[in-house]
């Protein structure tokens, strides 16, 4: 790899584009030069303050590729990365985006929640300061750590309308108002729009100098990111010390007396002692149920997340696998052309006269007049 120095980076940068192996490469990049990471972050961030509208996600698509890929080499991109974002959120959020790239921006918190990237408070502070709309909060620190609880908005009184009169559209928050108006509408045209945000994105780019055709990958438009195969695959290996293959549990249940849950066997009890004793079997297998029970559901929503996962890096693999077909005709057709310029080339060649078959010519004219000669 090229040595690593501002100007490169900014050049890499401008040759960025979003689709996944431009991000992909130029992520390997930059985790190959981490120990550079505070000055890559501030070059960065100056990047997406003076990049257009269009190119702010895919900087904010790169960061969250290096910050989530470096884990594994060290904590000196989330290191850098956490005192800067707040800023960037900032930025973003006294920007008009389009709907696209604000639903892009806000779902990588969501990401980072999700993944314990950062923390719930930083990311509360990345939140705060896209909301913010580009004013400070006095309640944010530079950092993205809140100083104290935000203050409770309070309500004007000049409103006397009872809450409870109020149309439920003018009670509810705007975000709560626009997914009510989106559920409204009719599911065959939220069918169509999720289909054409799924169709990958033919676009032509120039990078250097050439105009390369490049594919927009879905990946990083639906409403959640592939997994890293190493998350996919531990969750997968976690499923098989789940609570369904815990034959030891398993057996002692069946190993349980029909006294714990046969109400017809309380007639036979004789004496307060009998009593005491079922009662002590039916709180030990009630507290052996309900974990096991407990467990059971905690393995039916980790099943639910891992069948999610799945999904999500299936989808991610066919978009990769479209892209690589799509590159493959493309470099096909570059073959073809290379080998008929080749073919034209040796016809050319072919008819080229022999130049060691033809008379030798040497002096058959008189030589050339020397300087001297001519001005004499």
């Amino acid at each position: 790899m090229s040595a690593f120095s501002t100007e490169v980076f900014v050049k890499k940068l401008s040759d960025l584009n979003n689709t996944s192996p431009s991000i992909q490469t130029l992520s390997l990049w930059l985790i190959h030069h981490r120990k550079h990471a505070t000055m890559v972050v501030k070059v960065w961030k100056k990047e997406v303050i003076r990049v257009a509208v269009k190119k702010k996600l895919t900087l904010m698509y790169l960061a969250n590729d290096v910050i989530q890929n470096s884990k594994k080499k060290g904590a000196e991109f989330n290191q850098a990365f956490a005192p800067e974002l707040p800023g960037v959120y900032r930025h973003l959020g006294a920007t008009p985006l389009d709907e696209k790239t604000e639903r892009g921006v806000l779902r990588l918190l969501e990401v980072w929640q999700e993944r314990a990237v950062f923390t719930a408070l930083q990311i509360s502070g990345f939140r705060l300061a896209f909301e913010s709309g580009g004013k400070p909060s006095p309640a944010m620190s530079p950092d993205g750590l809140f100083k104290e609880p935000p203050p409770k908005r309070k309500r004007p009184v000049k409103d006397t309308v009872p809450e409870q009169r109020r149309p439920a559209d003018e009670r509810a928050k705007p975000e709560q108002r626009r997914k009510h108006e989106e559920r409204r509408k009719p599911s065959e045209e939220r069918r169509k729009s999720s289909e054409e945000r799924r169709k990958p994105e033919v676009k032509e780019v120039e990078v250097e100098g050439h105009k390369e055709v490049h594919v927009m990958l879905s990946s990083h438009s639906p409403a959640r990111d592939p997994p890293e195969p190493a998350e996919l695959i531990k969750a997968l290996q976690d499923l098989e010390n789940s609570a369904s293959a815990d034959a030891a549990t398993r057996e002692k249940i069946s190993g349980l007396p029909p006294e714990v849950s046969d109400t017809a066997m309380l007639a036979r009890l004789q004496d307060r002692g009998s009593g005491h004793r079922l009662l002590t079997q039916v709180s030990e297998a009630l507290d052996l149920l309900t974990d096991y029970n407990s467990r059971l559901a905690s393995e039916m929503d980790e099943r639910k997340r891992v069948s999610r996962l799945l999904q999500d890096f299936t989808q991610s693999q066919k978009d990769l696998l479209a892209q690589a077909e799509h590159t493959l005709e493309e470099y096909r057709h570059k073959l073809e052309k290379v080998y008929l310029v080749r073919e034209e080339l040796k016809s050319h060649i072919q008819n080229l006269p022999d130049i060691s078959k033809l008379p030798n010519v040497t002096g058959a004219f008189a030589p050339l007049p020397s300087a001297g000669d001519l001005f004499s």
